[in-house]
């Protein structure tokens, strides 16, 4: 036997692959989402599957765990190091030897995670691209030679006073039997008053749009009644493009060593967008042939694989852009045509520079700091930070490397936003002891029936804005020192403090998983932040200011953290707390503001060009910024306003070990 078959569950997905192939490449192949963190590396730990035992007759096999290889060496490291379920394997280092049937449990599913980017409430003015028109067509006769289209076209003219249209080709397929069946009635949308698009019989009152945020690790889509304004349904799903790899570099890599990795990346994130339009369709109770219009926004990689561009430009200096302007496609170029409209259009917002994107464009659509007179800051956080500075008179940008980190990824206990994830904590600053909230129940660990509440659910592990706050509250404690060390000396008042290795650690849960925030997870979030701040700390620096007037925060992550513990971290500059906000999903707000107002179209094509990007890979700052942003709040830079809301910690003298050699800390 050359070829095994293997079928993947709950999912169903099923082929033959060669003996000796990992079952992580043959998931990824068949399009399984199985979460995968190291590459391949088996660090994470988060390809775990099961293998099913016995016949099963439905799938025509009899599976068995001894049709893989033995339980590998670097299987076994793991399990001691971070423990496993009994029977699991890790899907990277697992091979095929012969016929099996996989499970892939919850927590190793992508889609399961938790969408976190909702439609945030606004006015808007609006004014459509897509519009409706109802109109009487005069009946053909003898008398009168000309074709429907003329007739329809005297019509629109005569009582719409719409001049000069075309017609698409699918409109003129359907035209005839449209005009019959609707007794010479037919309501016509015209698309930016040019173009028909769309014709059917009798009176139709509503069409609508779609508003789509495509992130590197979730799309999230909002669809709109194009006559209201109205949101009338939002949905999301976890970027099936995370198969390929969680950041945005790791996909670029994939490209360039996997010829025609592009092609994949591209029918794969298409196909995600054609689901959540028919989930949308469906939550709403529409047709989704009433769907006519549709804006994106995302960030430069998601920007050209979408629209089948080879990302390996962006891999690497100077970042070029393949275009940098505002598209308009029609729906059929994307592979659309089939869930919505035919003749619906596509716009997708301009990109600002190589890493910062049609997103970016959105947030500032959204945030206007374009119309204010105070200087603002606004952050979009996720794997690749994305920051504008600026007012009416000039606008900065750039972006940072923050990594993925705040997503929970390089993180001991760490995943993304999931039921059973911690997400807010506590730390008692007499006792040390620790109380936290998961995702999915409201009542804290230490209140009566919270372990009835989280049954079903469980304790999972740590999010993005859980890891901020343990972080923030072990620093406002003393556990950890300015410099981001792990106080070893505090181990004689609690036993939470932990030896490991040669520094420690803080027992956030024991239990099953048992949660310890370690110095390696400290330094993760340390480089992350750091680079947050030395991005935004630069934009200052060309802008000639000392402070900004006002901060937002954007995005999934950046949406959820508190913004004092994002302060006393130093994930932000210093800043009147009042004025720091989480701007929800922005760039999905922007998105929905282009798709209502066919002005903000051009308004946001024309602030874009006036932005100036400042490129951080090559500023001599930028390191310097950086070393020094890695001391909690920051080394240097006074947070006189953070100060007044918050006690901090006096500073403490450490001596730290790590890794295989000693480092001496001046000051805590």
């Amino acid at each position: 036997m050359t070829d095994a078959l293997v079928v993947f569950t709950p999912s169903g997905k099923r082929g033959r692959f060669p003996i000796g192939t990992r079952l992580l490449e043959a998931a990824r192949k068949l399009g399984v989402d199985i979460d995968s963190v190291c590459g391949g590396r088996a660090l994470c730990g988060r390809c775990q599957v099961t293998v099913g035992e016995g016949s099963f007759a439905k799938h025509g096999i009899d599976s068995s765990a001894a049709h893989l290889n033995a339980f590998t060496a670097t299987e076994e490291r793991y399990r001691q190091r971070k423990g496993m379920v009994e029977g699991r394997r890790l899907s990277c280092q697992s091979l095929l030897e012969g016929d099996v049937v996989i499970d892939v449990p919850p927590e190793s599913q992508v889609h399961k995670q938790v969408v976190r980017k909702r439609a945030e409430v606004r006015e808007i003015a609006l004014d459509p691209v897509t519009t409706l028109h109802f109109v009487e067509v005069q009946e053909p006769d003898m008398h009168d030679p000309r074709g429907d289209l003329e007739r329809l076209l005297e019509a629109l003219r005569i009582q719409w006073q719409l001049e000069g249209l075309t017609a698409d080709l699918h409109v003129l397929q359907g035209l005839q039997k449209a005009l019959r069946k609707g007794g010479w009635q037919v309501t016509v949308a015209v698309h930016d008053g040019r173009r028909i698009v769309s014709v059917w019989p009798g009176l139709v009152e509503r069409i609508f749009g779609l508003a789509i945020d495509v992130g590197s690790t979730t799309i999230a889509a909002h669809l709109c009644d194009l006559g209201t304004g109205e949101v009338v349904a939002s949905s999301g799903l976890m970027n099936p493009q995370i198969r390929f790899g969680e950041d945005l570099m790791s996909r670029v890599s994939y490209v360039m060593m996997n010829p025609g990795g592009e092609v994949e990346m591209t029918a794969a994130v298409r196909e995600a967008l054609a689901t959540l339009a028919g989930e949308v369709a469906r939550e709403a109770g529409i047709d989704p042939d009433l769907i006519m219009d549709v804006v994106l926004v995302g960030n430069p990689v998601m920007h050209h694989l979408l629209l089948g561009i080879d990302p390996t430009e962006l891999g690497g200096a100077p970042f070029a852009l393949a275009l940098d302007s505002a598209l308009d496609l029609r729906a059929a170029e994307l592979g659309l045509d089939s869930a919505i409209n035919r003749g619906a259009g596509v716009y997708v917002l301009p990109c600002i520079a190589g890493h910062v994107g049609a997103d970016a464009a959105g947030v500032v659509l959204s945030e206007t700091p374009y119309l204010r007179d105070e200087v603002s800051l606004v952050v979009d956080v996720g794997t690749n930070a994305e920051i504008v500075l600026g007012n009416k008179d000039k606008l900065l940008a750039c972006s940072s490397p923050t990594g993925p980190a705040f997503e929970g990824a390089q993180i001991s206990g760490g995943q993304r936003a999931a039921p059973g994830a911690i997400e807010r904590v506590r730390i008692d600053k007499d006792t040390l002891e620790p109380r936290f909230k998961v995702i999915g129940c409201d009542l804290w660990s230490d209140d009566p029936g919270f372990a009835e509440a989280t049954r079903k659910t469980g304790v999972t592990g740590i999010c993005g804005s859980g890891i901020i706050e343990v972080l923030a509250e072990m620093f406002l404690c003393g556990i950890i020192s300015k410099d981001g060390v792990i106080d070893g000396g505090m181990a004689a008042r609690t036993p939470r403090i932990e030896p490991d290795g040669r520094t420690f650690s803080y027992l956030l849960r024991d239990g099953e998983p048992r949660i310890r925030i370690t110095q390696t997870d400290v330094r993760a979030i340390q480089l992350a932040k750091a680079a947050l701040y030395a991005g935004s700390q630069l934009l200052m620096d060309h802008f000639g200011v000392t402070h900004v007037d006002r901060v937002m925060l954007a995005g999934a992550f950046g949406s959820h953290i508190d913004t004092t513990y994002a302060m006393v971290l130093g994930l932000i500059p210093d800043c009147d707390l009042a004025k720091v906000q989480a701007a929800g999903n922005a760039a999905g707000t922007g998105a929905r503001i282009a798709l209502l107002n066919k002005g903000a179209r051009r308004e946001i094509e024309s602030v874009v060009k006036r932005i100036q990007k400042i490129e951080t890979a090559i500023e001599p700052n930028f390191q310097q910024h950086f070393v020094e942003a890695m001391a909690f709040p920051h080394k240097t830079a006074s947070y006189v306003h953070l100060t007044k809301a918050v006690a901090l910690p006096a500073p403490k003298e450490l001596a730290a070990e790590e890794g295989e050699g000693r480092r001496r800390r001046r000051r805590g």
